[in-house]
């Protein structure tokens, strides 16, 4: 399996190149084929943007001269398909942008929707949406009703908050109730992969506006539908960020309230662990309440910085129903191998559980460089 930024690579540019060739036959397409020699030290993100630069330059003109090419491409070309179609869609927007008009800019979103369905158009969608955030919102509104899940999900994909590897819309980030009637038009779909990006864009939320996804996901909640289950589903999902943070309101409507419990623990298989292995810990929970409780189990794991404070990280351990006077048994293992997104550093450290959002007990342990 390649590495994230080997998604766009050699062969994608040469399959761009013949797609293209298709489309504008005579075109020599040079900057976009001595881009194929340039990629390696490049971010994924980075690459996709070479790519388009060398579009644009390759094919000068108008944004409607560009936009028939790419969509003769379309028809004509089998390979015009995957990877390739980051770059492509940035450079008709970054094109619709220039031109100007709001006849581009209305035909670069219906353009954008057209392609979605060959990767996704939700990374080009970003530019247009901080260029006019309200004439966007409107039209992606519409693909709400859209017969492809394609072109719903990306409605919810493509506005989300802080979607991975896009840049950001100040826009939305300022106000984050713009998005929400795209949402709350969504949330019912009969597509998981659709409501799956919503329970997403909802998290996105929950971020910067914790309450207002609260409120969200009960108005939800309240309406789930035919098929309750899903609804809650998507609730769960969009409620994790907060569920892990302990915040009070969305435990609540998730079910996981206060509740007067009796924990030992966590108790470390030991006092040390070398990067590279895990660490195993116990706990036992048992509930003093009278009737029936919902417990959210987690645990926060205090990683040590390279400026020797700490950081609490929240996993996710367990869900469990209890009656009165019946206890969870945990075991777990917690694991230092190392991983891209996480670097361990030397030192001590620390680890506590986390139920229904309340902190127990916190048990030290230090961290040792590996051998070598």
């Amino acid at each position: 399996m390649p590495f994230a930024d080997e998604l766009i690579g050699a062969p994608t540019v040469r399959a761009l190149v013949s797609a293209l060739e298709v489309a504008a036959p005579g075109v020599p397409f040079g900057g976009v084929r001595a881009a194929e020699g340039v990629l390696a030290p490049l971010s994924l993100r980075e690459r996709s943007d070479l790519l388009r630069d060398a579009l644009l330059a390759d094919l000068p003109g108008d944004y409607a001269s560009f936009a028939a090419t790419v969509r003769a491409a379309s028809v004509a070309a089998p390979s015009f398909t995957g990877w390739l179609i980051w770059p492509v869609t940035s450079a008709v927007a970054a094109r619709a942008i220039d031109d100007g008009t709001s006849e581009a800019f209305d035909d670069a979103l219906a353009l954008l929707a057209e392609l979605t369905g060959r990767l996704t158009s939700e990374f080009a969608l970003r530019p247009l949406l901080d260029h006019d955030l309200a004439r966007a919102l409107r039209t992606i509104h519409g693909w709400t009703a859209s017969a492809s899940p394609d072109v719903r999900r990306l409605a919810s994909e493509g506005t989300r908050p802080f979607l991975p590897w896009a840049v950001q819309v100040p826009g939305i980030l300022a106000e984050p109730r713009s998005t929400l009637p795209v949402l709350d038009a969504l949330y019912l779909d009969e597509s998981e992969d659709v409501r799956r990006s919503v329970a997403n864009h909802l998290n996105d939320l929950s971020r910067r506006s914790p309450d207002l996804v609260v409120e969200t996901a009960g108005a939800w909640l309240a309406e789930p539908g035919e098929n309750a289950e899903n609804t809650t589903r998507l609730v769960r999902h969009g409620l994790r960020t907060l569920v892990k943070k302990g915040h009070p309101g969305a435990l609540e409507l998730l079910g996981f309230t206060p509740a007067q419990l009796e924990v030992t623990g966590p108790v470390l298989a030991s006092s040390t662990v070398t990067i590279g292995e895990a660490l195993a810990f116990t706990a036992s929970v048992r509930s003093r309440e009278a009737g029936v409780t919902r417990l959210a189990i987690d645990y926060v794991v205090h990683h040590r910085k390279a400026n020797g404070t700490l950081t609490g990280k929240t996993f996710k351990l367990a869900t469990r129903v209890v009656g009165p006077g019946e206890s969870v048994e945990i075991a777990r293992e917690h694991s230092f191998r190392v991983i891209t997104t996480r670097r361990y550093h030397p030192g001590e450290h620390a680890l506590e559980l986390q139920i229904n959002g309340v902190r127990y007990g916190r048990a030290e342990f230090t961290v040792l460089a590996a051998e070598g």
